[in-house]
C-alpha cells in the first residue's frame, strides 16, 4: 500500500485512510491504485466485516490531484480510479465514511456508495466538475437525483454550490453528526457494532438495499426465499439461541 495510503486492520475492521494532509489529501493515480487495492481485498475476505474510510489532517479529501491526473500516460476501464470506484461500489461489506472537513469531488461522490458516513460539524461537500470543464463521475449523475432530487442535484452538480453537514444529513448523504473530537471513536465504534452482528445476514441486507431495479413483487419473493434460508442457517439458530438464554450472541 501507498504511505499516503494507510490500511490497518483491527480484528474483523478495515481501517483506510487517506494521508496526504500536505496535499489537503488530494488523491493521485498512486493512491487510487491503493485505495482499489485495499477494497478488493476486503471483498474477498470472508474475516473482513467492515470498511471504514476517512482522512488526517483534519479534512477528508481535496478530491483529484488534477496536476498529477494531467501527467498520468493511464486511460481506459482499468485506471486506478476506476478500479477504486468499483471496487467501493460492489463492496459486499458495510462502509462507513467519515467526513471532516473539506469533501471535495470524489470525497462526496464515494461516499453514495457508502453504507453509512459520519460527519464532523465541520464538513463541506462540494462537486465542482462542471467548473474545471469535466463531468460528475462515480455515478453521481444517475445516484444524487435519486437521493435528493434532479433540482437539487442540478444546483450542486451544474451550479457547483457547495453544501454543509446539517444539509447532507436533510439530503440522506449523511446518516448523523458528531463532534469532531469524537468522530473517530464513533466511527470505530459503530464499526465494531457491525461487526458483531452475524455477518452473512449483514451482506443479504446489504444486497438488498443496494439493488433497486426489482418491482415490488419481485423483492418480496426474493426477501421471502432469503427468509426461509437464514431460518435454517447456523447464525439464526446462534441468534435465537442467545436470545432465549439472556447473553450476548457470538457470530466469530
Amino acid at each position: 500500500m501507498s504511505d499516503e495510503i494507510l490500511v490497518t486492520r483491527s480484528g474483523a475492521i478495515l481501517e483506510i485512510r487517506l494521508n496526504r494532509p500536505d496535499k489537503k489529501n488530494a488523491i493521485t493515480v498512486a493512491m487510487y491504485a491503493a485505495l482499489a487495492d485495499a477494497f478488493e481485498q476486503a471483498s474477498v475476505d470472508p474475516a473482513i466485516r467492515a470498511v471504514t474510510i476517512a482522512g488526517n489532517g483534519g479534512l477528508f479529501t481535496a478530491g483529484n490531484d488534477l496536476k498529477d491526473f494531467q501527467q498520468s500516460r493511464e486511460g481506459g476501464p482499468d485506471m486506478p480510479v476506476f478500479r477504486f470506484l468499483r471496487a467501493i461500489a460492489s463492496c459486499p461489506k458495510i462502509v462507513i465514511g467519515g467526513v471532516v472537513g473539506q469533501a471535495i469531488g470524489i470525497g462526496t461522490t464515494m461516499l453514495l456508495h457508502c453504507d453509512l458516513v459520519l460527519a464532523a460539524p465541520s464538513a463541506r461537500f462540494s462537486l465542482p466538475f462542471v467548473d474545471l470543464a469535466l463531468v460528475p463521475e462515480a455515478a453521481s449523475s444517475l445516484l444524487l437525483p435519486r437521493l435528493i432530487g434532479r433540482q437539487r442535484a442540478a444546483r450542486h452538480l451544474i451550479l457547483a454550490e457547495p453544501f454543509d453537514a446539517e444539509t447532507a444529513v436533510r439530503y440522506g448523504l449523511v446518516t448523523e453528526i458528531c463532534d469532531e473530537d469524537q468522530l473517530d471513536l464513533r466511527l470505530e465504534n459503530t464499526a465494531r457494532r457491525i461487526a458483531a452482528k452475524p455477518p452473512e445476514a449483514v451482506m443479504l441486507t446489504k444486497r438488498l438495499l443496494t439493488s433497486t431495479e426489482a418491482s415490488i413483487p419481485e423483492r418480496m419473493a426474493e426477501e421471502g426465499r432469503l427468509f426461509e434460508e437464514r431460518l435454517r442457517s447456523a447464525e439464526a439458530a446462534e441468534a435465537f439461541a442467545a436470545f432465549f438464554e439472556k447473553r450476548p450472541p457470538n457470530f466469530s
